[in-house]
């Protein structure tokens, strides 16, 4: 797959409500952190191979980020793409605490991906 098609499905997936329940607001994805909902600023814009803030892909829910705006070691998201796969029925997973603690346990497989890295400040919502 090459480079633009990667990031266009990335910034698709971040664009795209997954959780029906809750409403997104129109042009900002959504994203955990830390158990809370997150909303992007501006479109991802690529970045490859420059990632510094973790930021992982997880199938059927929103992505988990690992830092927010105000975290000591935010670098204005720089994203560094991580891509979850499950060796387990899946569960929702909301911080970079229970994204790590289910590698650990062996119930997800971990992947960075350095071609997906991206650029896309985040914001709280409300």
């Amino acid at each position: 797959m090459n480079k633009a098609l990667h990031v266009f499905a990335l910034m698709a997936l971040l664009a795209t409500p997954l959780l029906s329940a809750e409403a997104q607001t129109p042009g900002f994805g959504e994203l955990y952190y830390d158990g809370i909902v997150v909303g992007t600023v501006v479109p991802p814009a690529s970045s490859p191979k420059e990632g510094r803030d973790n930021l992982y892909v997880v199938p059927d829910q929103r992505a988990v980020i690992g830092v927010a705006p105000g975290d000591t070691g935010y670098h204005g998201g720089h994203w560094a793409v991580h891509i979850v796969a499950w060796n387990v029925a899946p569960y929702v997973l909301t911080s970079e605490e229970e994204v790590l603690m289910a590698m650990i346990n062996g119930d997800v497989t971990i992947a960075r991906m350095l071609s997906l890295d991206f650029r896309c400040p985040v914001q709280p919502n409300g």
